[in-house]
């Protein structure tokens, strides 16, 4: 069973920042982590004139670019529907945790992450009950999920390993 755990938010809600500020300290907690990213708009992680994008523009389906210190995998869907997040979650190598930045409609456990600042702060736990937690840079009134200031990453990562089922290694 592969332990997966989620950060959602609106636009600007600080999920990137907290999902990296989370992969830190779980890393540094001896755990393996690795994380899934859904982008809601054309991204591309190639830069044109480079030889791995040249295969993509040319047809190639999938395109791997291999080194003595990191490979990569990109696969281009053409006509094929977006997949799934268990068919993603199905390619990754064994790890201790993935987390899920984004996939706000998806089954998993997440949290919430809100701030001032974002583009929409219209709570999404009070329509999604796989929301287990709010992580916010204001104040959060009238909330019965557990509310965790958005920078203290030692609790948030504390209740995602409860949540998970991660118990401390050396314990």
């Amino acid at each position: 069973m592969r332990r997966v755990f989620g950060i959602t938010g609106w636009k600007n809600s600080g999920k990137t920042t907290l999902t990296e500020k989370l992969v830190a300290e779980l890393v540094r907690r001896g755990w393996t982590v690795s994380t899934v990213k859904h982008a809601h708009h054309d991204f591309d992680i190639d830069k044109p004139d480079t030889d791995s994008f040249r295969h993509r523009q040319a047809g190639a389906m999938e395109v791997a670019i291999v080194s003595g210190r990191r490979w990569a995998l990109m696969h281009e869907l053409r006509a094929e529907d977006e997949p799934t997040l268990d068919e993603i979650l199905a390619r990754l190598a064994p790890c201790d945790i993935v987390l899920v930045e984004g996939y706000k409609r998806e089954a998993h456990k997440k949290i919430e992450a809100r701030r001032l600042e974002a583009k929409d702060r219209t709570p999404l736990s009070a329509n999604d009950p796989n929301i287990v937690g709010v992580a916010a840079d204001f104040p959060v009134e009238g909330e019965n999920l557990p509310v965790f200031d958005l920078d203290d990453t030692k609790s948030i990562a504390d209740f995602v390993e409860r949540m998970t089922g991660l118990v401390a290694k050396g314990k």
